[in-house]
């Protein structure tokens, strides 16, 4: 792979990108000079208006294509790597059959004032996503999905109640950073309750960076695109790395 890349348009290391995005302007030929002066104020030069449309009386909608002059050092990429295996369902629940003798309890939800709950249900529910079934498939775990708008002293006395091995939380809702503050106290309110015996802690959400698992507290987030299967060959992969570091 080489290190050095520029984008791809119609030839190899042409630099050509599209972008689209939304101005307060209205409709017209100042709102597409508007938007080209925006597109090469970021670099993009030269510039094409290639399509834009009105929302509504004051709003512009447009599509951006021309030719940037940056270069990519994938050197410099840091991105999480998955460093587990995927595990088919069958090879998930004879595994955890083998570690725990038991089956792994799993409670989620979305915390806060989030009402969204497509990604918890995405991941939880037997109906799933992408075309993997969820986690309530799988027959070493048992799930408990507390759903949408939960607070987090009511998430720490659910895990503790369900004796909880791992703790799933999704935020969608991610305006002035709420996703970020209510992870982080959720992650505060296990440390303080349960110590060093806290379950496992996974957030997700289409805004998360996996890299921010650290700051926020947690073992593990997921960004977009994950599915049933990545988050269940974790939590094999979590216990058994607990397993043998207790061992």
């Amino acid at each position: 792979m080489k290190r050095h890349v520029r984008p791809y348009g119609d030839t190899t290391g042409d630099g050509m990108v599209q972008t689209s995005f939304t101005l307060p302007v209205p409709f017209g030929p100042k709102a597409d000079g508007a938007a080209q002066q925006l597109a090469n104020k970021m670099g993009i030069d030269p510039a094409m208006v290639v399509h834009s449309h009105a929302i509504g009386a004051d709003f512009t909608f447009f599509v951006v294509y021309g030719s940037v002059g940056h270069i990519v050092d994938l050197d410099e990429v840091r991105v999480v790597e998955r460093e587990y295996p995927l595990l088919s369902p069958s090879e998930v629940n004879t595994t955890l059959k083998k570690l725990l003798r038991r089956k792994l309890v799993v409670v989620g939800g979305c915390i806060g004032t989030d009402a969204h709950t497509v990604g918890i249900d995405a991941i939880l529910n037997i109906k799933g996503f992408a075309g993997e079934k969820g986690l309530e498939y799988y027959r070493e775990l048992k799930v408990v999905n507390l759903g949408a708008q939960v607070s987090v002293p009511e998430l720490v006395r659910r895990a503790r109640a369900e004796k909880a091995d791992a703790v799933l939380v999704s935020q969608v809702v991610t305006q002035r950073d709420a996703h970020v503050l209510n992870t982080r106290e959720m992650a505060a309110a296990f440390r303080e309750a349960m110590g060093d015996r806290r379950p496992l802690l996974i957030a997700g959400g289409p805004r998360f960076d996996p890299l921010m698992a650290g700051e926020l507290g947690v073992d593990r987030v997921f960004g977009r695109g994950t599915t049933p299967g990545e988050v269940a060959s974790y939590l094999v992969h979590a216990v058994q790395t607990k397993k043998e570091g207790a061992a």
